[in-house]
């Protein structure tokens, strides 16, 4: 069985632009688990979690994870990291779709995820969307 640090960064490689596996990304999740964007206020389930993701990544195509730390406390692993990348696509929004603006962004991050059985229960993603905002152009609107 795989440890639940591995499990997690395995889980990232497969968000990754460019060799983005969406399928691989959400059958990691149990029948039950879920995603929550914190900042959106959006929980996900199943396959609108792949939706989603890759919809950021339609946006970000170059999008990477900088991984700095990882926690390990039982079934719970805390990530700190830096999603970075270059607005060269279409990004909805919650005010509408901001088209590309060729700004790169490096947005701070803390994920938080649980686990049973080697599966993701849940996964709550505490991303500073303000900073993205400010990076693309867009704070305030």
């Amino acid at each position: 069985m795989r440890d639940n640090e591995t499990i997690i960064r395995e889980l990232y490689t497969f968000a990754e632009g460019g060799q983005m596996d969406m399928e691989a990304f959400v059958s990691a999740f149990s029948d039950d688990g879920y995603m929550t964007d914190i900042p959106a206020g959006a929980t996900l389930r199943g396959k609108a979690i792949g939706d989603y993701l890759e919809t950021l990544t339609a946006a970000f195509p170059d999008i990477h994870r900088e991984l700095f730390s990882i926690y390990v406390a039982g079934n719970v692993v805390v990530v700190e990291l830096a999603i970075r990348g270059t607005h060269t696509g279409a990004l909805s929004l919650s005010a509408g779709t901001l088209a590309a603006t060729g700004r790169t962004v490096d947005v701070p991050c803390c994920d938080v995820f649980h686990l049973e059985n080697s599966k993701v229960t849940s996964f709550h993603c505490y991303n500073a969307a303000s900073v993205m905002q400010q990076q693309l152009g867009i704070a305030g609107s």
